[in-house]
């Protein structure tokens, strides 16, 4: 996953301009780079996140879907 596909799955999973989505088998490192790609979605303007939550082996993300287009 990178960056790119991050973002076209908020857009799939999204309910006006809301996202949430959980991110299964999600290792340590993977969780670094998620935080990573979501800090510098939320600097373009594409994204403003409400809530990361990192369980065990998976990440769950909320929040808003400022401009992003396909």
């Amino acid at each position: 996953m990178n960056k790119n596909k991050l973002l076209q799955n908020l857009l799939h999973t999204n309910r006006g301009n809301l996202f949430s989505i959980e991110i299964p088998k999600a290792t340590e490192m993977d969780q670094k780079m998620i935080e990573e790609w979501i800090i510098e979605l939320e600097r373009e303007g594409k994204i403003k996140l409400r809530e990361l939550v990192q369980q065990e082996s998976s990440i769950y993300l909320h929040g808003i879907l400022k401009y992003a287009s396909d």
